[in-house]
């Protein structure tokens, strides 16, 4: 992040209900841009039966004073319906899904087989040469399995990014 900010930074996971027509996400990132914030995450997709509303989920660090300027800044957006800073409003459920291919033979191969299950990564394509894993969970989890891999073979990973979710009866 960019520009002096005093004070501890924390993780924020913001969840913004929002219109889903176009241009809408262009002006939620070009607001983080425009400012110099940082998007570690970024998750986007329609929440309702008729395909109205759609829920940005965003991952940004920062001081205490620009997450709330960042919640206020989106608050502030026209197509925005509600902003709702998870980390901070009680107990709550965050994910990521992640595809990681590994390529390798012989030991390594039976290593890094060892190793998804251990996991509970599943095998979502396999060649004599390669492995595809199919993994869910936190973005800790993902990153311990992602470091054991790269000594055998990895060679490609694809992540989603951050989906959080209210504990308990507390919604968006």
């Amino acid at each position: 992040m960019s520009g002096t900010t005093t004070g501890a930074e924390r993780v924020a996971t913001i969840a913004v209900l929002v219109e889903n027509e176009a241009g809408v996400l262009a002006r939620v990132i070009g607001l983080f841009s425009g400012r110099g914030y940082n998007i570690d995450s970024l998750t986007v997709a329609p929440v309702d039966e008729e395909g109205r509303l759609s829920r940005i989920t965003v991952v940004t660090r920062g001081t205490e004073m620009v997450i709330e300027q960042i919640k206020a800044q989106l608050d502030r957006l026209v197509p925005v319906h509600k902003v709702s800073d998870l980390t901070m409003e009680g107990p709550h459920l965050s994910r990521e899904l992640a595809l990681i291919k590994v390529i390798g033979r012989g030991d390594n191969r039976m290593e890094a087989l060892r190793l998804a299950d251990a996991f509970r990564a599943r095998v979502v394509d396999a060649t004599p040469e390669s492995a595809v894993f199919e993994m869910t969970g936190a973005g800790e989890k993902i990153d311990a399995f992602i470091a054991l891999m790269r000594p055998l073979g990895l060679a490609e990973v694809c992540r989603t990014g951050a989906l959080a979710i209210a504990r308990g009866v507390r919604s968006l």
